[in-house]
């Protein structure tokens, strides 16, 4: 007997979509998730009166009104909702050259542009409306009718058939680059490095190595979608997804830890835990990354060889250096909430420690710290190879950790004076906590180079969702990531049904 029909490994957004879906489409599914805490990179938690976001903290389109975001189909799905916060602008970035806003207003926005550089401004248009064209198109068909095996153009020609025309004349832009695009229609160095920089926040990677349909998406649902920010932060996402799942006859186990994912004959068996227990499906899903799926929880002679090498040889991006603050908030009136920081122009932005992203939510939800204090999360880019536990180990914290500080008095003069709490993350943090191979933020394929492996797996049975699945390391994309996999392991007439209920069909 099973224990379950789908058993899911991690309980990150996209385990925890693919799961809370099947458990929709009428599956027994479990979670097992290691931590106290579910969520993955989007887990929430507390110290001191302060809540955090530990990953994600910029999302678009979750409230009311119209949205592509893939996760707010999920949820209406689910027939859950999430109270938000609508906010403009986005928030600033801050070159060493001056502070610019960035205003989800796209009339807003191109003005500031143009206070910048007229013929810039007028470049950076072209760039947006050719995106837009495939922005429009991804309108067409929503992400929850989307799968990822054979039947999926089938389905969609089935039921989408005017959709899929609309999309082929733009078919060729699903496969290049934003950088590609840029070159067609932007010469000047000032909206160039900007772009670069709205890519690397968004994929990890340039203009270069991000696909254009993401950029598409990120610059559509910004000027058509509201930005807005969750009440309790992405811990609420969380919540919503698990009570989804918990609604629709799903089980989420906590501190329950998979040692071993177990495979007879070539067909996945179940799962093996920690403390002995076997639990039996004849379907895994792996929210792990693709190294720790294939390194730890699957023996390696379960894959032909040649493939293993390639996935194990997939590029990935560094991990990251993260501070948390709870500061005094008097004075601070006229702060706002989103702040990406340069600190020198002449080094690349990728470079660590040279880009500094930081997220102050209690601007919208002054209940993420207690009264007259505002918590702030920074963090850059930071490499793993230099890391271990030693007695240079918390001097190396604070070193590392300078160049955050040097982000946030370019934001808050005098930062220093006003912290009542911190906390320093480093890639060690990030690969204990998060059970991510060398704390890596995920997947670097640039278009260039390939692929990304998609759900399936040379195991029968076994599949995989999460930021090595799709491209992107976002949200949107992982939760893409958990609804193709799961329409993959129904009918197609269940997914329409489930879209007609839905009203999307």
């Amino acid at each position: 007997m099973a224990d379950a029909e789908v058993i899911v490994i991690g309980s990150g957004i996209g385990g925890l979509v693919a799961a809370s879906l099947l458990a929709r489409y009428g599956k027994s599914v479990v979670v097992c998730e290691s931590h106290v805490l579910p969520g993955g990179a989007a887990h929430g938690f507390s110290r001191r009166g302060f809540h955090f976001d530990a990953g994600p903290s910029f999302f678009c389109g979750l409230g009311e009104g119209p949205s592509l975001n893939p996760l707010r189909q999920v949820l209406d799905a689910l027939e859950m909702s999430l109270e938000t916060i609508a906010y403009d602008p986005l928030g600033e970035y801050h070159f060493p050259d001056g502070t610019f806003p960035v205003y989800c207003d796209r009339d807003r926005y191109h003005d500031e542009i143009a206070r910048v550089t007229p013929n810039g401004a007028a470049e950076y248009r072209q760039l947006e409306r050719r995106l837009g064209k495939l922005y429009k198109g991804m309108r067409q068909i929503p992400t929850l009718a989307l799968r990822s095996d054979w039947q999926a153009i089938p389905f969609l020609a089935q039921h989408y058939p005017a959709s899929l025309l609309k999309l082929l004349p733009i078919a060729g832009l699903t496969q290049k680059t934003v950088g590609e695009i840029m070159d067609t229609c932007v010469r000047n160095s000032w909206v160039r490095r900007t772009v670069n920089l709205e890519c690397f926040l968004l994929s990890g990677l340039k203009a270069y190595g991000t696909i254009a349909p993401e950029m598409a998406f990120m610059y559509g649902e910004r000027h058509h979608a509201k930005v807005d920010y969750p009440r309790g932060g992405s811990a609420a996402i969380v919540q919503a997804l698990v009570k989804g799942l918990e609604k629709w006859g799903g089980e989420l186990r906590l501190r329950t830890h998979v040692e071993k994912i177990l495979v007879e004959s070539g067909q996945v068996t179940g799962v093996r835990l920690r403390n002995g227990e076997t639990l039996k499906a004849s379907i895994v899903i792996s929210n792990a990354t693709i190294w720790d799926t294939y390194r730890k929880l699957l023996s390696s002679h379960h894959l032909p060889p040649a493939y293993r090498k390639e996935a194990l040889e997939l590029p990935r991006l560094n991990s990251f250096m993260h501070l948390y603050l709870g500061i005094r908030a008097q004075g601070l009136e006229d702060l706002r909430g989103h702040h990406v920081v340069v600190l020198d122009n002449t080094m690349d932005i990728n470079v660590p420690g040279n880009t500094c992203m930081v997220s102050i939510p209690t601007v919208w939800d002054p209940s993420l710290a207690p009264e007259g204090y505002h918590g702030i999360h920074c963090y850059t880019l930071e490499p793993y190879k230099s890391w271990k536990l030693d007695a240079q180990y918390e001097e190396r914290k604070q070193r590392r950790s300078q160049s955050l500080y040097r982000a946030l008095d370019k934001i808050i003069p005098g930062i220093r004076d006003r912290i009542e709490f911190e906390m320093v993350g480093t890639p060690i943090t990030h690969e204990r906590f998060l059970r991510r191979y060398q704390g890596t933020y995920g997947p670097g394929i640039p278009p260039i180079q390939g692929i990304f492996p998609l759900n399936q797996t040379p195991v029968s049975g076994l599949y995989r969702v999460g930021d090595t699945t799709m491209p992107g390391i976002g949200v949107p994309a992982v939760a893409a990531s958990g609804i193709l996999c799961a329409n993959s392991l129904v009918s197609p007439q269940q997914t329409w049904q489930l879209l007609q209920d839905v009203g999307l069909a």
